[in-house]
Order: C-alpha cells, then structure tokens, then sequence
C-alpha cells in the first residue's frame, strides 16, 4: 500500500525508534508530523524536531515539526490543527512518546510515577482523542503505539511496578480502541521490540554502551512499523505485535544487519520470554 501523500502524527519523533519511523515513512512519500518537546539541542541526547524534520524531507517526504508536550491538552490540539491545516487530515498515528523509570515503589518519586502516566496513558489517550476525527475520514487509518504484549508473570511487574502499569495501560488502550473504533475501520494496533533497541533511553538511562552494544538499531521496529500500517485497517487490527514475528510473516527472516554490533549476543527486552 503506498503512503505517498499521507499524513503520519508521530509523538517523540526527534530521535530513535520515533525517528527512524518517520525517516522510513517518509521514504516512502509520506507527509511527517513531528510532534515533541525537544526545540533545542540535548548534548546528551541529540537532535531537535526541526533536524528531525530536515532528515525526513532529505529522503523524500514531507516534514512538520512542531513543539508539543502531550501533557497538555491545549498543546496537543494546536499541533492536530496545524497538521490538518498543512497537510488537510490525518492518515496515521504513532504513539511513541513515552517516560521510563525502572524503580520500585520505595525508589519511586511522585513526580516520576506522575510523569510516566502523565506521557505514557494520559498522553497517548488525548493524542489518541484529538486525532479521532481526521482518522476516522483518513485512507486506510492506523493507530500504532509501542507498548508491550500483556505478560501478566509477577516478574514484571516487582522490580518496576509503576512503569510497568503505565506501559500495560497503552496496550489496553490499543485493546479497548480496537473494539471501540471497529466500526468506523480505524486500525489500532500495538508494536514492541524482542530485544532492546539501542536508543538514549538505552544509553543514557539504563545499560550505557554495553547494553547499546547487546541491541537492535531502531530500524528494525521502522520496518516492522511499515508493514503493518499497510495492511488493511479492517483486518489488521487489535494485535499486540513483536517486531520479529512482523518481520517473519514478510518472510524476513535473517535479522543481522539490524544488530549494532554484527554477530553479538542479543539483550531481551521487558515483557518478552
């Protein structure tokens, strides 16, 4: 299915799994909205939207780049206007903004917990909201959010029970959306790696250079983000993906090039066996 011409929302798109998204789409002739808080370079992180937007139009799409916390309703709603009024609806919604602390309760502020919830379930469900509308007029309309499989073993949920409630949480949006939205033939759908993904979060947050080192690069959810948003929305819709399984039913199957480091032993990712 071709995306040349259609409007893809992506939430976090200014570096990562958000971006490399956005570059593969746009690749393909799609118009990005690029929707983050990120307007000034982090040395530590790289990128802001507008070297994110200057990348996607490189490869051949067309780029928006507009700040937005999804912690605000206001914000969000100035950013889904602007991109109807640019690009005239909204085709595709990536919901991939999100927080991670992995603390249990003792270890875990307030303000963390909060802000996790605030990103990861309240913000996608107003971004969600807002976008309702134009998706439900748009062509072959998708819903994605990365969020993991409902693997309710205790293990994941005793050493960070507050993100792992807050990442659950999107996937039964993306459960609750599916049913809600089938009607109207609006896809909702939900994409998690198998292992880890070398990204900022990985670097700067949780294992550094040697868990980065034991990952995937971002592309290969890009990959498996493309094929599912052209499928058929009125078929390929309630399913809490993996990237691999995506990727085997193209009959993709030799995954190497994906590694950073070829031929390394590969981290698993949370939620997955």
């Amino acid at each position: 299915m071709s995306f040349a011409g259609k409007t893809v929302f992506i939430t976090g798109a200014t570096r990562g799994i958000g971006k490399a998204m956005g570059l593969r789409l746009a690749r393909e002739g799609a118009n990005i909205i690029i929707a983050a808080k990120s307007v000034e370079e982090n040395p530590k992180l790289g990128g802001t939207i507008f070297s994110a937007a200057a990348e996607m139009e490189a490869v051949g799409g067309k780029a928006l780049a507009v700040p937005c916390d999804i912690r605000f309703e206001e914000q969000i709603q100035q950013v889904v206007e602007k991109a109807v009024s640019t690009f005239g609806g909204i085709d595709v919604l990536i919901n991939n903004a999100s927080a991670i602390s992995l603390t249990n309760t003792t270890q875990t502020e307030v303000k963390r917990f909060d802000l996790m919830h605030d990103i990861n379930v309240r913000g996608t469900f107003l971004v969600t909201k807002a976008c309702l509308p134009y998706l439900a007029k748009g062509k072959n309309p998708h819903i994605l959010t990365l969020s993991p499989p409902l693997n309710l073993h205790p293990k994941w949920f005793g050493n960070h029970v507050a993100y792992t409630i807050s990442k659950y949480d999107m996937s039964m949006l993306t459960i609750g959306w599916a049913q809600e939205l089938k009607e109207q033939r609006i896809a909702a759908n939900s994409l998690w790696p198998r292992t880890t993904i070398d990204t900022a979060a990985v670097r700067n947050l949780l294992g550094g250079q040697v868990l980065a080192n034991m990952s995937r690069k971002p592309e290969i959810l890009a990959d498996a983000a493309y094929y599912i948003l052209s499928k058929p929305a009125t078929s390929c819709t309630g399913n809490l993906f993996i990237d691999e399984q995506v990727l085997a039913a193209e009959g993709i199957t030799d995954l190497s090039s994906y590694s950073v480091v070829p031929g390394a032993e590969l981290y698993t990712d949370l939620f997955v066996e």
